[in-house]
Parts: structure tokens; C-alpha cells; sequence
């Protein structure tokens, strides 16, 4: 198996197992921080090292490349909406806006390819990936446009930041899942190797994201899930 390959599977499942912990660990406690800074460095090397993969050895490269920058600009921008502003960040702010509007568009304009391909398939996918990761992108750009317009993330606090936090880190955490779980599903045992069990990562992911996003938006409770210390306070 070829090293770049091999890199990018292993942080994948790095990636992976790091997003779980954070998952499950109290927000804002030492485990949640540390699961998560290791989720960060793995998944921006996953994505950045498929992105280069697709582009480089012509592996499905309309579907992969968009596909690895959409799932490390959800990385990176739910990191930053729980880091302090600095001095670059309205630029940085444009320029993610601008990474995920292209990407949107080249994902709408491949799923528009595939409408009017005789077989139905692009790189032996229908279309439905493409419209939904676009979609996805889209209606990450909206929020980042909204949110440059009102004035950068330090305008926004509570259950509002913790929302944008929670579903952009969750759903890197879902495509980073159905990418490896059933786009490497050669990598796992034969034995476990069956649909069914498959899915029950990405599923658990999914009703994970689903009840953070009910829970803090909805609820608007933050009760058990942000913890700060008195150090972190001062």
C-alpha cells in the first residue's frame, strides 16, 4: 500500500476515534480539549492528504478534492469559533468564505454534469452526494457571510457559538465516518466487514450531532456541557 495512502487512512481512523472522545467528553473539560486538538491536527491531514490524493493520482478528483477541502474548512472553522479573534481573523474569515463558495459551486456544477450524463454516474456516483455536500457547503458559506456581516464570531456567544461549534466539528466527524468506514471498507477485518455494522458508526454520529444540535439550540441548555475552570476564567 502506498505511504500517502497509508497516512491518510490512519489519521482518518485517528481522526475518528479522537472525534468520539469529544463526542462523548464533557464540552469544555480536559479530556474534550486534548480529544480534540488531536482531532484537529488528524482530520486536516486526512482531508488535506485526500484532497491531494484525488487531485494528484486522478482518484474520482471532482468528488474527492471538494469533497477533503469541504471536511478541513469544517475543521477549521469550528475551531476558530471557540478561539480567541486575532488580528487576522476577518481576513482568514474571507478567505474561508470564498474556500467553501467554491467548493459549493464546483460540487453543484459536477452534480449538474451527472444529471446529464447518459449513465446517471459520475466516477460511478449518482448524484445525491454531490447535491448534498453542496448543499453543505452552501449552507456553511451562508453562515460565514451572515456572520462577517454582523461582525465576526465575538458577536456571538452561548448556545449560538456552541451550535456553530458542534455541527461543523460533527459533520467533518460524519464525512470523515462514511469515508472510512464505507469508502475504506477493504481496510476492516472481513469478518465485520458487512453493511449493517458499517453503518453504525456514521449513524451514531449522526443521532449524536442531531441531539447536541436539539439540546443546545432548541433547549438552549448548556447545563453539563460547558465546563471552565477558575484558572481558565481569570
Amino acid at each position: 500500500m502506498r505511504l500517502d495512502l497509508v497516512v491518510h487512512i490512519v489519521a482518518g481512523a485517528v481522526g475518528i476515534a479522537s472525534g468520539f472522545v469529544a463526542l462523548a467528553a464533557t464540552k469544555g473539560a480536559r479530556a474534550h480539549r486534548r480529544s480534540g486538538t488531536m482531532f484537529v491536527y488528524a482530520m486536516m491531514t486526512m482531508a488535506l492528504m485526500g484532497s491531494t490524493i484525488a487531485v494528484v493520482r486522478n482518484v474520482a478528483p471532482g468528488a474527492n478534492g471538494p469533497v477533503g477541502l469541504l471536511t478541513g474548512y469544517l475543521v477549521i472553522t469550528g475551531l476558530i469559533t471557540v478561539r480567541p479573534q486575532s488580528k487576522m481573523s476577518r481576513w482568514l474569515d474571507g478567505g474561508l468564505l470564498a474556500l467553501v463558495i467554491a467548493v459549493s459551486v464546483a460540487l453543484f456544477t459536477f452534480a449538474y454534469e451527472v444529471l446529464g450524463s447518459p449513465t446517471g454516474k459520475l466516477y460511478g456516483m449518482p448524484v445525491y452526494p454531490f447535491l448534498i455536500f453542496g448543499a453543505t457547503a452552501l449552507l456553511a458559506g451562508l453562515g460565514d457571510l451572515r456572520l462577517i456581516r454582523a461582525g465576526g464570531i465575538h458577536v456571538i456567544r452561548g448556545a449560538p457559538r456552541l451550535t456553530r461549534h458542534l455541527w461543523r466539528m460533527s459533520t467533518a466527524l460524519l464525512i470523515a465516518a462514511f469515508s472510512f468506514f464505507l469508502g475504506q471498507a477493504k481496510v476492516i477485518p472481513k469478518p465485520i466487514r458487512t453493511l449493517p455494522l458499517l453503518m453504525i458508526p456514521p449513524m451514531v454520529v449522526l443521532a449524536a450531532l442531531v441531539y447536541w444540535l436539539w439540546r443546545v439550540r432548541v433547549r438552549r441548555s448548556l447545563r453539563g456541557i460547558v465546563r471552565v475552570t477558575a484558572p481558565e476564567v481569570a
